[in-house]
């Protein structure tokens, strides 16, 4: 195996952060990922960025949004139908506070 980037004590670290207990053989398949994904960012980092404008984020900005508007009007009739209580149009509870 080539030389690993990635320590064992660091990976103890990260889990012991994360609150994850680690057998053995977990540290090392979470190391040999670690060192797999840094990897892959060496290869990024051989391109060449020269003339790209700096992005913070590649999709359109925010969530869509629609207007709040109501669209199936109850009728308080309806509505209080399978109440067990009502009281002038409105729904009847227990009192909890004195």
């Amino acid at each position: 195996m080539a030389s690993s980037k990635i320590a064992p004590e660091q990976v103890r670290h990260v889990a012991r952060l994360a609150r994850l207990s680690l057998a053995p053989d977990e540290e090392d398949r979470i190391r040999a990922n670690m060192d797999e994904i840094l990897g892959y960012i060496d290869k990024l980092n051989e391109l060449s960025t020269d003339g790209i404008e700096p992005t913070a984020q590649v999709g359109d900005a925010g969530t869509a949004t629609r207007a709040d508007a109501v669209t199936n009007h109850p009728h308080a009739d309806a509505m209080l139908a399978n109440a067990p209580a009502r009281e002038r149009g409105y729904f009847k509870v227990p009192k909890i506070i004195d």
